[in-house]
């Protein structure tokens, strides 16, 4: 969908957009509307009962002689209290509701919004990025016939028309490339297993290269000179080989901005459970297990494209995890990068084995001032926090509230589970440093969270659980059934908000 902003004009189109406040008060440029139509949109949101609700949406054909085709009244409900991010979501509704109607093209009419703190412009960005967001489909397995019938998006053009257009674009211009480390990553978690494996998701990373960011790759030789063997046991069931990709965006200048912030994720691409293997049911969900590693490049993506001024490094370690007669067995001992031992009692639990390598690859080779990892890695987070929240753990207060800020403030929430020595013991093994679940049913993701902390050493560090909202089953304004990409937006408001150079 092409999205473009212009002054405001009354020139003739199919469909034009306004968005009405609680209580009706149309701004001058729906009035000017209103009056060269003779009066009719307010005798629509009359007989209409239309009251400007979140929500709420007018649709109403006009006569021939109209400046327009027909008009959408949007609702933007009580104005006072209307953020950036709600005028996301009030893009989204509005882009589902012109694909509905099977618009090709539909015109949005911006003005301030009385009792909004909000400026046109930012409203005008915010709109029209949430209505890109909206956008999103993966179609790129489905022929011309199937994407008709399973309602590919007829919506081809968004005109924004604001007073103050270039401002508007100026505005949306970042927030574009957040959009495109969106869509990055909402691809890569929805590619089938048999597409995207360790090596062909690793050179998905290396295409970052063009926008500036340094990739390197390591191969199971590299990882095995290194003494990774809990990532390596969990490869080792597979015929498809292993990779950890390092990613450098070194957008700061000054010598004080150059100690990186870290990002780690799991990316194991499709999980069996290995010799503990999983259900049938829903099995085929297991592609997007590599959900937390898409989320780090599509962060470092929108920094890069943007040109961002802060030093970030990722790190994803990337694998399978097969039952195979090479693969991993529980009861063996394994020993990580950081020479601890791990007792493996349920191969199924193999991200906190992928993790402990990489966070520990990570702090030795960039000496980072914090690490954030994010992965798809209990199914007990969902059992917690359904499908709204994310749990984070972590060992810095600090961290974690401004994370939290950054989730609200996004939309991605996160909420705060605890950490604590006594779930410890827990995950302590008769015959080694440590073993990788725990005993019982409870608190499962805590123990995971416990047995990552042996491998942060002395630097904060937060812990993103994102097995609940990795994949939709419903839509939402902003994200479309599917990969929902939840990470990006949060983790780059929170590197915006809290490190990047001024």
């Amino acid at each position: 969908m092409k999205i473009d902003f212009a002054e405001p004009s009354l020139t003739k189109t199919a469909t034009i957009v306004l968005g009405v406040p609680v209580g009706n008060r149309l701004g001058p440029a729906a009035t000017a509307l209103d009056d060269a139509m003779e009066g009719a949109i307010s005798h629509a949101i009359r007989v209409g009962h239309f009251e400007g609700k979140r929500k709420q949406i007018l649709r109403f054909p006009v006569s021939a002689k109209a400046p327009v085709g027909q008009i959408f009244l949007v609702g933007l409900g009580e104005a006072k209290g209307l953020s950036a991010r709600d005028f996301q979501d009030i893009g989204g509704t509005i882009f589902g509701h012109l694909n509905a109607a099977r618009e090709a093209r539909g015109t949005l009419a911006v003005e301030a919004v009385v009792g909004c703190r909000v400026k046109p412009e930012a409203i005008a960005a915010n709109l029209a990025y949430g209505a890109r967001l909206s956008s999103y489909r993966f179609d790129k397995y489905r022929t011309e016939k199937t994407k008709a019938a399973h309602g590919q998006p007829t919506l081809k053009r968004l005109s924004i028309q604001v007073k103050g257009a270039a401002k508007a674009k100026n505005c949306y211009a970042p927030l574009e490339k957040v959009g495109d480390g969106v869509f990055f990553t909402r691809d890569l978690v929805s590619e089938p297993a048999n597409v995207l494996f360790p090596e062909a998701l690793a050179k998905e990373a290396v295409k970052l290269r063009r926008l500036g960011v340094e990739v390197d790759v390591l191969d199971e030789k590299d990882m095995a000179k290194l003494g990774m063997g809990a990532l390596l046991g969990v490869a080792q069931g597979s015929v498809r080989k292993p990779r950890i990709v390092t990613l450098r965006w070194l957008g700061a200048k000054r010598a004080k901005d150059k100690r990186p912030l870290a990002l780690v994720g799991k990316g194991v691409t499709f999980d069996s459970g290995g010799i503990s293997i999983k259900p049938s049911a829903h099995m085929e969900d297991m592609k997007w297990d590599m959900g937390g590693s898409a989320v780090v490049l599509g962060v470092i993506r929108a920094l890069a494209a943007r040109k961002a001024r802060v030093n970030v490094v990722g790190v994803i370690g990337l694998t399978e995890n097969m039952p195979s007669g090479t693969a991993q067995r529980p009861g063996d001992v394994v020993t990580s990068m950081s020479g601890q031992t791990i007792e493996v009692i349920n191969t199924d639990a193999e991200g906190r084995l992928v993790l402990a390598d990489a966070l520990w690859y990570c702090q030795e080779r960039f000496k980072p001032q914090a690490v954030i990892d994010l992965a798809t890695l209990t199914g007990a987070i969902i059992v917690a926090l359904g499908m709204e929240y994310a749990g984070v753990l972590a060992n810095d207060d600090k961290l974690v509230t401004k994370l939290a800020k950054a989730g609200e403030a996004e939309g991605e929430r996160l909420w705060r589970l605890p950490l604590d020595t006594a779930y410890d013991k827990d995950i302590d093994s008769d015959i080694a440093d440590m073993k990788n679940v725990g005993s019982g049913r409870g608190a499962g993701s805590i123990t995971a969270a416990q047995f990552l902390k042996r491998f942060i050493q002395d630097i904060p560090w937060a812990h993103i659980d994102i097995a609940g909202d990795t994949w939709a089953n419903r839509s939402k304004p902003t994200v479309p059934k599917g990969g929902t990409a939840f990470g990006v937006r949060l983790l780059h408001r929170f590197i915006t908000d809290n490190y990047e150079a001024g």
